[in-house]
């Protein structure tokens, strides 16, 4: 029996590597958020599919969704100075806000890949939502507004959700009307 443990053991150093192995490891996935490293299938799907989309890569770009008391807003802008992705950003938030203005969210459902909370009822009360682009040095902004208080919990469900997913860091919570985001009115 010590004989065939031993040529056993041969065996195995016979057929190791000659060099270390190294574990398998996944590139690190992260947002605009440093701290954001976790590293899995569906959120690197929703960066190519918000790619696809937004025509800029996720990953040198940053997202914000801030509920205010009047609805809300919607940044994105490109991590370092990128004149043509800013002017494709803005061309993008002018596309979503005529979008959206008309009651169509296919363009989130499509970037989550599944109907995105509060998008039914924004849809359905689409008239009684505003949509102003803003342009931003890096990007643009999208300020979402209603007195309607149906649309209004339903964009903050929208906004909400949207930062979940993004992995923003934002809170969900509403901010005062005073607060102002990454130099936006």
């Amino acid at each position: 029996m010590t004989r065939q443990i031993v040529a056993l053991g041969t065996l195995l150093v016979a057929l190791a590597p000659s060099r270390p192995v190294r574990a398998q490891t996944a590139p690190v996935a992260h947002h605009a958020r440093a701290d954001t490293t976790q590293v899995d299938g569906a959120f690197s799907a929703l960066q190519r599919r918000g790619r696809t989309a937004m025509g800029v890569d996720q990953y040198t770009s940053h997202h914000h969704f801030v509920s205010l008391p009047d609805g809300g807003q919607i940044e994105l802008q490109r991590n370092t100075n990128d004149t043509a992705g800013a002017a494709q950003i803005r061309r993008h938030l002018h596309e979503v806000a005529r979008s959206f203005a008309a009651g169509d969210f296919s363009s989130p459902a499509f970037v989550h890949a599944r109907s995105v909370p509060g998008t039914d009822i924004m849809a359905a009360r689409h008239a009684l939502i505003r949509y102003d682009v803003i342009d931003l040095p890096r990007g643009g902004a999208i300020r979402i507004t209603t007195t309607d208080s149906s649309a209004r919990r339903a964009v903050h469900d929208f906004l909400a959700f949207q930062a979940s997913d993004h992995r923003t860091g934002d809170s969900a919570r509403v901010n005062s009307p005073g607060h102002h985001h990454h130099g936006m009115p």
